[in-house]
């Protein structure tokens, strides 16, 4: 008999135990080695059986042991010393507090997945992983940031294997209070709530869920409260759940009740209003609006400047470099929204127009959201160096006549969060040797502080853990899959794997770019490789498939089949639901980390990195975050078939490099011991934590994004909100009168002079450019030299200068003529071009209004 309805009851925790309350609700427990082993210890069967969450171990403990637990002077003393410490994380000055300079007074950070633990399964993947790990090292460096996001009831979905194996989806329902979430409530008491005006005299409620991640607070909205109908309800069921209008009332109730969210959150707690907006990829978008409409309601801007004091403090980062995995709706579906009221004060027509693919081959029928991110956000990001030029190439079309190169989209190369994920056995040994557990000070190198014999020890006790999960994980498969019940275990089982076997290990989401499959390309090369009587190769392989998503359906199928054989069926083995629980054995007990994506589809690919920390190493294809930080020591590059004649070829190829790899580089150096231990592969092994432990961390990725995008962010909304917005306004002001005249604007000729027929480093080449502004001033634009050195097409390398030239005299019929002296410096072949622009102090990037006029 199933329940209609579940839910957490809490028991009542003697005085000694009050603190484990405010323990289990900071998820701080995560990444803290000791607070997680203090719960743990509690009842170690029962912590693993519940799933490893304080807040259900206290409500599944019973109160008989609490009591007994409550007359332990020893636990008792570890609870206060823990309580004690988070005290001291919470309230102590950190990295933030100590960087000088004007800096964000509060960052609100939208996502719609985050990847905080496995028992807040609000994530389906990099995407929600990458947000999780980036709100714990805010908490860890102290920045003043707040978490937005969905509360999901049945989270992404949990996957199973069937006989025939093809993936199976389960969507177990979520307590939230027995997650440890906390119910935003006012001042009087009541549930605070969110309300959505929407087309068809319909309301959409949202209640407020509050997950302390740390230092920083996680607002996740819930559609599930009594002031909803059952349509409205449903709308945040699942991640990614449904298509068309459900994902769009997902994506308004992210963007517009996350900014009402983030208004009471700030007014209930005395936080201050948000100075900067980061919108992780354009699920969020519509915050953009919501902010607009406020400016417009309640501040009395109009539309332009609003839209640039939006602009002023929002963070864009754009995650895929696939075009399809970008959220696109009917230019009408939205339009009935605008139509609805939700956005006061907003021009419908101007505000759809934000969003829409206006270009040449674009779609003017649909509302695309990475476009309106990239409108809405005046600083924005890819998440690797190669995925930065990805993306100048893919949203160039938003910058008619600008260089791709010039596309203003920067990179800030993801990292992880090291407390979460490096193991906590290699932990251990961090502080032994080094007196803490980071990542980004340790020299591995350096033997006297951890032996080969102490360092290959502790990976091979990760990687028996491994081995002895996945045996756990596929009897559980096989006894849950089976189409009779039965529940008996295979005697196979027992032996499945090897923990003295070189072991390959992959796992991510599976779209077909990421060619789960690329390995089965040759199979029976595959079989020998992994059934080497000396010399063995093993594989473990997780990931789930989108549930609508039947072509990546086919891949897992394709792969299980293959895994299912009896020949093979010990070394390559798929683990069904991966998970971040999944995740902490598989990434640690793996020797080597496989990627394999089509080439440049990965727009960073965090998995490897995770793994680096553990001290694998990574094979994978030139692509993401490998292709800036490979340095031939720390793994192996797969060559990419960038020629190849189509795919089936490329595939062909690029499997077969793979296998090269495997068996010619890979084996030999992982089997060459020097008693019993493999000594130049710890050389490797050594070099990849020392030099991707500085690096490769969320840390480092929130730093960066400190310094390069939050600081210039808050700086901006600060200056344009100044004396009652006056700078936004002027902003808003040039912005119209720039747009209006730059068809008028030309280049009627430009003279040089100066230089003999043989020119010499040293000599000074002289430029006067007549520039017709007609309604412009010279204070409007920018005239610009651009030289340097020329390719076969006469075309700048992508690494030229830029010198400004100055305005001199007055201006005759409405052209000026601008000046100047630059010497040569550059040898070899030498070019150079003018152009004109517009120039504020308050643009971003020089081509940031794409409005750019070169001489013919």
């Amino acid at each position: 008999m199933k329940a209609i309805r579940t839910f957490t009851v809490r028991p009542v925790l003697a005085e000694p135990l009050a603190p484990l309350d405010r323990l289990a609700s900071n998820w701080r427990w995560s990444w803290s080695r000791a607070t997680h082993a203090l719960f743990a210890s509690m009842d170690p069967a029962l912590w693993d059986d519940i799933g490893a969450n304080p807040a259900r171990m206290l409500g599944a403990l019973g109160q008989e042991r609490l009591d007994e637990l409550a007359r332990d002077e020893e636990f008792v003393a570890r609870v206060r010393d823990e309580d004690e410490r988070l005290t001291a994380y919470l309230d102590g000055d950190r990295w933030f507090q100590r960087l000088e300079g004007p800096k964000p007074v509060h960052i609100a950070y939208f996502s719609p997945e985050f990847g905080v633990d496995g028992s807040l399964p609000q994530y389906s993947g990099g995407l929600g992983i990458l947000a999780g790990d980036h709100l714990k090292s805010a908490s860890d460096l102290g920045v003043p940031l707040t978490g937005v996001g969905l509360f999901y009831r049945a989270g992404y979905f949990r996957q199973s294997i069937g006989d025939d194996g093809w993936q199976r989806e389960a969507y177990p329902l979520l307590d939230p209070y027995g997650l440890g979430l906390t119910l935003l409530r006012d001042r009087a008491g009541a549930p605070v709530e969110i309300a959505l005006d929407l087309p068809g005299d319909r309301r959409l409620h949202a209640r407020v869920w509050v997950a302390d991640i740390g230092r920083v607070p996680l607002l996740l909205l819930d559609s599930e409260t009594p002031s909803n109908t059952d349509e409205m309800r449903r709308v945040t069921d699942r991640l990614y759940g449904g298509g068309g209008e459900h994902r769009l009332l997902q994506e308004l109730l992210l963007g517009v009740g996350g900014v009402r969210a983030v208004r009471a959150f700030s007014d209930l707690t005395g936080r201050p209003s948000p100075d900067v907006y980061h919108t992780n990829e354009g699920h969020a978008g519509f915050q953009g609006l919501e902010r607009m409409s406020e400016l417009i309601t309640h501040d009395g801007l109009d539309f332009d400047a609003a839209l640039a004091q939006v602009r002023a403090g929002t963070v864009f980062t754009t995650h895929t470099p696939v075009p399809a995995g970008i959220d696109r709706f009917s230019r009408e579906l939205i339009a009935n929204v605008l139509a609805g009221g939700l956005f006061q004060g907003l021009d419908a027509g101007r505000a759809i127009a934000l969003g829409l693919e206006t270009w040449e081959g674009g779609d003017q029928g649909v509302f695309n959201m990475a476009v309106l991110g990239l409108h809405l956000g005046q600083h924005a990001n890819g998440v690797s160096v190669l995925h930065g030029e990805v993306s100048r190439g893919m949203f160039g079309m938003l910058w008619p006549g600008v260089d791709t190169d010039e596309v203003p989209i920067t990179s800030i190369t993801n990292g992880v969060h090291a407390p979460t994920w490096v193991h906590p056995a290699l932990k251990a040994v961090s502080e032994r040797a080094w007196g803490d557990a980071r990542t980004d000070t340790h020299d591995w190198t350096d033997h006297a502080a951890v032996t080969d014999a102490e360092l290959w020890g502790v990976r091979q006790q990760m990687k028996g853990g491994l081995v002895a999960e996945a045996r756990r994980r596929v009897a559980a498969s096989l006894s849950h899959g089976t189409s009779n019940g039965g529940s008996r275990t295979p005697a196979w089982v027992d032996d499945l794997l090897d923990p003295e076997v070189l072991t390959i290990g992959f796992a991510r989401r599976v779209p077909t770019y990421k060619r789960l499959t690329l390995m089965l390309r040759d199979p029976e090369r595959l079989t020998r490789l992994l059934t080497d009587p000396e010399r063995p190769v093993q594989i473990l392989i997780g990931g789930k498939s989108h549930p609508a998503d039947d072509s990546g359906k086919i891949l897992i199928q394709q792969l299980v089949r293959f895994s299912r054989d009896p020949k093979v069926r010990g070394r390559i083995v798929f683990l069904p639901d991966y998970d971040i629980t999944l995740a902490k054995e598989l990434y640690p007990g793996c020797d080597v980390w496989l990627n394999n994506p089509l080439r440049p589809l990965e727009a960073c690919g965090t998995s490897g990195m995770k793994a680096a920390l553990n001290g694998a190493l990574n094979l994978s294809i030139l692509d993401g975050w490998w292709d800036e930080w490979y340095d031939g020591e720390n793994g192996w590059a797969i060559p990419t078939a960038d020629t190849a004649a189509n795919d089936e070829e490329r595939d062909d190829v690029e499997a077969a490099a793979l296998y090269d790899l495997i068996e010619h580089q890979l084996v030999p150096k992982f089997y060459e011991r020097e008693g019993g231990i493999p000594t130049a592969w710890l050389g490797m092994v050594r070099h990849t934590m020392t030099d991707l432990g500085k690096k490769a961390t969320s840390d480092r990725m929130v730093q960066d994004y400190v310094r390069r995008l939050y600081v210039p962010a808050a700086a901006h909304d600060v200056a344009l909100r100044a004396n009652g917005f006056a700078e936004a306004r002027e902003l808003a002001a040039f912005v119209g009168r720039v747009k209006g005249a730059w068809g008028r604007i030309s280049i009627a000729s430009v003279d040089s002079s100066g230089i003999p027929s043989q020119a010499q480093a040293g000599d000074a080449l002289e430029v006067h450019a007549d520039v017709r502004l007609d309604g412009l001033s010279p204070d409007d634009v920018a005239v610009e030299l651009l030289y340097g050195r020329t390719d076969e097409d006469d075309a700048l390398a992508r690494e030229h200068s830029v010198y400004r030239l100055s305005p001199t005299g007055d201006g005759v019929d409405g052209v000026r003529t601008f000046t100047g002296i630059l010497p040569l410096t550059v040898t070899g072949t030498f070019g150079y071009t003018v152009r004109v622009r517009p120039t504020h102090p308050q643009l971003v990037s020089p081509v940031e209004l794409g409005l750019v006029t070169y001489a013919s």
